[in-house]
């Protein structure tokens, strides 16, 4: 398989498998003679082919080899690799230039990612991304999300009104200085016709 074809394959899909991981550059690099580092760092550990990459991430992270094989019954199909698990959880990532970043805290006791996203919604806005993990100090959740706004300030008031404590922000920048003062200038313009 060529680098292009497995780069884009399944591009949309959300839910990917570690077959779905599987590094082509192993097969690259061994076809260019350079040598191997698979099982270098002691016993690679396998996945099943059709196990989830969340699932598959945290083994990966622990093997000592950052290796993993991939088997589908008794048949070896690949390794995942770091490179190769990067690019895949990035094909599960919608790119966009269209939006702000937002972290929330709660308590998981208040933790709705359908509150979320209608607080989001309350807002004339569309929900990107939704991720959740625990926060520093482990008493709270922390929710990062992307939404469509170049401007999260609205986003912000409603999770407000929701009960989220909104912790950070992050929005897109939307032009410079002095494409800002074009449009003041062309505004002076026609306000003093």
């Amino acid at each position: 398989m060529d680098r292009i074809s497995f780069l884009n394959r399944n591009p949309r899909r959300t839910i990917m498998t570690a077959k779905e991981a599987i590094s082509p550059y192993r097969h690259l690099a061994a076809m260019a003679g350079e040598p191997s580092v698979m099982g270098s760092v002691g016993p690679r550990r396998t996945v099943s082919a059709d196990e989830q990459l969340v699932d598959v991430l945290p083994k990966l992270l622990d093997a000592p080899s950052r290796e993993l094989r991939v088997a589908d019954g008794d048949r070896e199909l690949g390794v995942i690799d770091t490179r190769s698990m990067l690019e895949a959880l990035g094909r599960m990532i919608a790119a966009r230039d269209d939006a702000s970043t937002l972290t929330v805290e709660c308590p998981p006791s208040d933790y709705s990612a359908s509150a979320i996203a209608r607080a989001v919604e309350d807002a004339d806005a569309h929900l990107v991304d939704l991720w959740s993990a625990p926060s520093d100090d482990g008493a709270n959740i922390r929710v990062t999300l992307r939404v469509r706004l170049d401007n999260p300030e609205a986003a912000v008031r409603s999770l407000n009104r929701y009960g989220y404590d909104v912790v950070e922000t992050s929005a897109r920048p939307t032009g410079s200085a002095t494409v800002e003062e074009e449009r003041l200038s062309a505004l002076q313009v026609y306000l003093n016709v």
